[in-house]
């Protein structure tokens, strides 16, 4: 099964965050796991700011990157979710960024895993809602 995942997600497979073990059994053989490219971009924003704050080990970084590289069934381009995540973010009021995995989730069919509440919030009624997996309400099958 195809699912999308954001970097709210992804972030939690390597820091000590809420839902930390939940966001980790998403790496199973049964999901292929996708995201635009953004995804890398927005880790490794998280990634800096934790290590500005000396909160993530440096020594980490070159395993994380690995790590992230093979748990991604495909990787997205950008170009390919520009016009369907603009036209998303237009409707729905909402910055591009978290469109981008909306283009994607729609255009595959295929869930969006999240953590970020306030994306949730605001696709309440929207069309998006269906696609759309809180993590922190996501209950694996086994």
């Amino acid at each position: 099964m195809n699912l999308i995942v954001d970097a709210s997600v992804v972030c939690k497979w390597y820091l000590p965050e809420d839902n930390h073990n939940l966001a980790k059994r998403l790496l199973t053989d049964e999901l292929s796991l996708l995201a635009p490219e953004l995804l890398f971009a927005e880790v490794g924003n998280v990634l800096w700011k934790r290590l500005r704050r000396e909160t993530v080990d440096p020594k980490e970084m070159n395993r994380i990157h690995w790590h992230l590289s093979r748990s991604l069934h495909r990787v997205v381009p950008l170009s390919d979710l520009f016009v369907p995540a603009l036209r998303i973010a237009t409707i729905i009021d909402h910055p591009v960024y978290d469109c981008f995995y909306l283009a994607l989730a729609e255009r595959e069919n295929a869930p969006l895993m999240t953590a970020d509440e306030r994306l949730i919030t605001r696709l309440t009624s929207t069309q998006w809602a269906p696609l759309v997996v809180s993590l922190a309400k996501w209950e694996p099958t086994r």
